[in-house]
């Protein structure tokens, strides 16, 4: 749920704006767990500043045009 949410988002000012963007309540501590799971996988950048941003490539256009670009040296 939580990450579905940040991928249709994209980016949130804070984890208090990731909270109350939540279809269900969470506790804080449940979503610092998920966050830094999130991150370890690296589907998510935590700023300093508080933000969650998505950036995991998951879009099949994309990886698409990555496959077939040309590789430069």
């Amino acid at each position: 749920m939580v990450e579905r949410c940040i991928r249709e988002e994209g980016v949130f000012r804070s984890k208090y704006a990731l909270m109350q963007a939540l279809p269900r309540k969470i506790e804080y501590s449940t979503l610092i767990s998920i966050l830094t799971y999130l991150e370890a996988s690296n589907k998510i950048f935590l700023g300093e500043d508080g933000s969650v941003t998505w950036v995991f490539t998951d879009n099949p256009k994309l990886l698409k045009l990555l496959a077939d670009s040309p590789v430069m040296r």
